[in-house]
């Protein structure tokens, strides 16, 4: 299972952590924006071009540092089919470059719109006698709360792809409490969902037992996490919330079993925007990442030993 191929790379560089590319216009360093700007205006297609090249300096910084990257769409959304565009480049891209590709995507429709998300993000389109992959990404984010009928077509490409999906459990955003923390018969929302995910994902484990989908679990409720991991050792962790949003190595520590696997933290803003506190106005960004993504991997070895 894809949830293998994502142990193994972060073996490899002992580094439990996936970059995010969250990357809106104003992150983008000055000096790549104008150089676009002033040959196609202020243009959504200026806009995209700016936001691909960041992308991809990013990329070429963290390759051999970060195991994954985790490209959030609605960034790419906003600015229209150029912003598709030039996600799709950065997902081809980061792959070629070796890199474990999750969507953040957190689809959650049902029926046959969750079968085209699927084969939109993990599977292909079939066109005539050929199947042609779209976005092809290793892993995509869910939203499961309607159920097992926005996960199923998800598993069955996951499972005849050698793809994975992380579906929500326990958010990091403050008002996850509204509902996720609502007490259901003996149990909360949240260890429900967890429940849901260990029970719909049963039969694809792999070499490391971990099921083919995961939860994501924030690094701002360290204490979920602990209970989260006892409970549900079968399935792989995403851990949002890390960095600017508060969540600290000594937090995130919980989401790891005994040998140090089983979970993945991720940062975006504190590695991509590292270079707005170095004063030297962008023109070391993807220096000023790398050092981010490393003080961010080194803080993390603290506590966490990967086997």
């Amino acid at each position: 299972m894809s949830f293998d191929v994502l142990q193994d790379k972060i073996k490899v560089k002992k580094n439990p952590t996936v970059a995010g590319l969250d990357a809106r216009v104003e992150y983008v360093p000055p000096l790549i924006l104008k150089k676009y700007t002033d040959q196609q205006g202020e243009t959504l297609e200026a806009a995209a071009s700016a936001v691909l090249e960041f992308d991809k300096g990013l990329i070429d910084a963290l390759a051999d540092v970060v195991p994954a990257v985790k490209p959030q769409s609605a960034y790419f959304e906003i600015l229209g089919w150029r912003g598709m565009k030039a996600l799709e480049e950065v997902i081809t891209y980061a792959k070629e470059k070796g890199l474990f590709v999750i969507a953040d995507v957190k689809r959650g429709d049902i029926g046959t719109t969750a079968a085209a998300y699927s084969e939109a993000w993990l599977g292909s389109t079939q066109v005539g006698g050929t199947p042609c992959p779209v976005f092809d990404a290793d892993c995509v984010t869910l939203n499961g709360y309607m159920g097992s009928d926005a996960i199923k077509p998800f598993l069955k490409d996951c499972a005849e792809r050698d793809k994975c999906a992380f579906v929500l459990a326990k958010t990091s955003n403050p008002s996850s409490v509204e509902l996720q923390d609502i007490v259901a018969g003996d149990r909360l929302v949240y260890t429900v969902m967890g429940d849901l995910i260990q029970r719909w994902g049963q039969g694809t484990e792999g070499k490391y037992h971990y099921q083919a989908l995961g939860a994501v679990v924030g690094a701002t409720h360290p204490s979920v996490l602990k209970e989260l991991r006892r409970r549900l050792d079968r399935v792989f962790f995403l851990v949002p919330g890390y960095g600017a949003q508060g969540g600290t190595a000594a937090d995130v520590r919980h989401a790891f079993d005994e040998l140090g696997r089983g979970a993945i933290v991720n940062a975006s803003r504190s590695i991509m925007c590292a270079w707005q506190k170095t004063d030297k106005d962008g023109a070391d960004y993807q220096e000023a990442a790398r050092a981010a993504a490393e003080k961010m991997r080194d803080e993390i070895r603290q506590y966490v030993t990967i086997l």
